[in-house]
């Protein structure tokens, strides 16, 4: 009996270091077991609602009753994009224009609105030139336009118009999407008429070259000097006096010759 108890008594020394192990590698294993699974991706913004807080109601309502514009604008989301909306008081004096478009047209403005990529603020400065659009389609429809810097502003500019469209504010930047408020709607060449290129100023008219002090005095006409006077010619007053002696002389002779025929009657008759 005694044998029997020292037994069993061995057998718990050996058995109970063994079941305390096993116990510890299964409370190890369960937090394994217990991971959450990875969060899903954050879900994009909602495009139209984004740019209606931002101040561009009139164009995100634009967006939203044009199905291909729409759809368009969403599948670009989950890939990147940067959209350029105009406010609301750009697009109030552009809506009548905007009507007279067809619908391919309509759309073709509003895709114009964003690029394909998705540009910060900071990336787009330094990201200047020519940049297709969602209204891209190959070499048939360019859409394209150039973004310039001016200052510490980002400008784009298109071929229908002489200005440029300001960006005034970010209304949303999380990539792959950035939104920006513009102060101008965006003009596609392919649906308006290029601007006029200002006339060239005409070149100036050189001055003729002036003739030297030399030329104009040869050119001048100079009057005759008078020749110097006879050494018999009296002076110009006694030529004046003289004139007035000879006339009384002449006039006395006359005198004499209407008396001559009266004094010969007169001598006839006493004879």
């Amino acid at each position: 009996m005694r044998h029997l108890r020292l037994a069993a008594a061995l057998l718990l020394v050996v058995l109970l270091p063994l079941a305390v192990s096993a116990a510890d590698g299964k409370a190890a294993a369960a937090p394994a077991k217990a991971k959450a699974p990875a969060a899903p991706p954050p879900a994009p913004p909602n495009i139209t609602a984004s740019m209606a807080k931002g101040g561009c109601k009139a164009f995100a309502a634009l967006v939203a009753a044009s199905p291909d514009a729409l759809s368009t604008f969403q599948s670009a989301a989950d890939g990147g994009m940067t959209a350029f909306c105009p406010t609301d008081d750009a697009m109030r004096a552009f809506v009548p224009t905007y009507k007279n478009l067809t619908a391919d047209g309509k759309a073709s403005l509003l895709l114009f609105h964003a690029v394909p990529v998705y540009y910060s603020l900071r990336s787009l400065k330094s990201n200047n030139g020519v940049m297709n659009t969602l209204a891209t389609d190959g070499s048939a429809k360019n859409f394209n336009f150039t973004v310039q810097n001016e200052g510490d502003k980002v400008t784009i500019k298109t071929d229908a118009s002489d200005g440029v469209a300001r960006i005034k504010d970010t209304v949303y930047d999380k990539d792959p999407i950035a939104i920006y408020a513009v102060d101008t709607v965006l003009e596609p060449v392919e649906l308006f008429e290029p601007a006029e290129s200002p006339a060239p100023a005409p070149a100036p008219v050189a001055d003729a070259p002036k003739a030297s002090k030399s030329k104009k005095a040869s050119h001048r006409h100079v009057a005759d000097a008078p020749g110097p006077a006879g050494d018999d010619a009296p002076p110009a007053d006694q030529r004046k006096s003289s004139k007035k002696n000879d006339a009384a002389a002449g006039a006395s002779c006359l005198r004499w010759l209407a008396a001559l025929p009266v004094a010969v009657a007169v001598a006839a008759a006493l004879a």
